[in-house]
């Protein structure tokens, strides 16, 4: 990719993310450092309208990192729901743990502290730093990139992801001052509800300057990405496998879990087999499933 910098101003960013911002719950001026960790593990991979259902009533039964560690493990797994990926579920209950126990209960406010939290990977540890600490660190994820990607060097889309170069290219944008964590919530903003990756609404677009428009919008270079299939998929199986487990209080027969899935029965053992293997269900002495620390 060639580097083409364009400045972004930070000031029609910025004025733009305070007139037309969404109205999200985890952006309120009292919320903690760890409920925006909460909604972070929440929206890794998954949808905003599916979170928002979600986070307001997890964050009010267990606000703090030792309320979620002293909950059982079986508990964050039923009130995960329908999230998706339910590992996240555990490692964040495993994340509280480790905050309540090594850091007095308080979400570290550095990069690399963050980092050694279970569950807690590069985006997730900048955007704890940036959204809740006021870090000015470069924070990127797809719609950041593809912002960039158009702003900045005129391309349709950013192509693979290459931290050193992603974090380099958002680094030279931000500003030099107090507004860098609120252009970097701005950029995000932006990528997500006009420089969509389908249907760019180029004409609310605050950026006077675009590299990719001023060009023509040319189209996206190379074959077509498929899009990602979810019906019959193994994460579909485990997902049905789940729901009957979280449907239970106490544990289930293996009849009970077959139904769930009489489609393919190897496909829902290799489903059940991992989810044993992720530690996300334990097998009783007497041979019946059940959610993790339920058995």
């Amino acid at each position: 990719m060639p580097h083409k910098q364009m400045n972004i101003p930070a000031k029609e960013l910025i004025d733009w993310y305070d007139r037309s911002r969404r109205d999200l719950p985890w952006r309120a001026a009292d919320v903690t450092a760890w409920q925006i960790l909460v909604s972070e593990f929440m929206l890794q991979q998954t949808p905003v309208a599916r979170v928002l259902p979600i986070w307001p009533d997890w964050v009010r039964r267990w606000p703090t990192p030792s309320a979620t560690a002293a909950a059982s493990a079986a508990d964050v797994l039923r009130a995960w729901g329908k999230l998706g990926y339910p590992r996240r579920a555990k490692r964040l209950h495993e994340c509280a743990t480790v905050i309540a126990r090594d850091h007095d209960d308080v979400v570290p406010d550095d990069v690399d502290a963050l980092m050694t939290l279970p569950g807690v990977g590069s985006y997730t540890a900048r955007a704890i730093a940036c959204f809740a600490y006021r870090r000015p660190v470069p924070v990127v994820d797809t719609n950041v990139r593809r912002v960039v990607a158009r702003a900045v060097h005129g391309l349709a889309d950013a192509g693979a992801p290459s931290a050193a170069r992603d974090h380099a290219d958002v680094a030279a944008l931000l500003p030099d001052d107090e507004r860098a964590p609120q252009f970097s919530i701005a950029l995000m903003e932006l990528g997500a509800i006009v420089c969509t990756a389908r249907a760019p609404r180029c004409g609310l677009c605050p950026l006077d300057r675009c590299a990719w428009r001023g060009a023509g919008c040319p189209p996206v270079q190379g074959p077509a990405r498929r899009a990602q299939t979810y019906a019959g998929t193994d994460r579909q199986v485990r997902g049905r496998l789940l729901d009957v487990l979280r449907a239970n209080d106490s544990p289930v027969t293996r009849a009970e879990l077959d139904v769930a899935w009489l489609t393919d029965p190897a496909q829902r053992d290799r489903a059940l087999d991992s989810l044993l293997a992720d530690g996300l269900v334990t097998r009783t002495v007497d041979g019946r499933f059940a959610l993790l620390g339920e058995g």
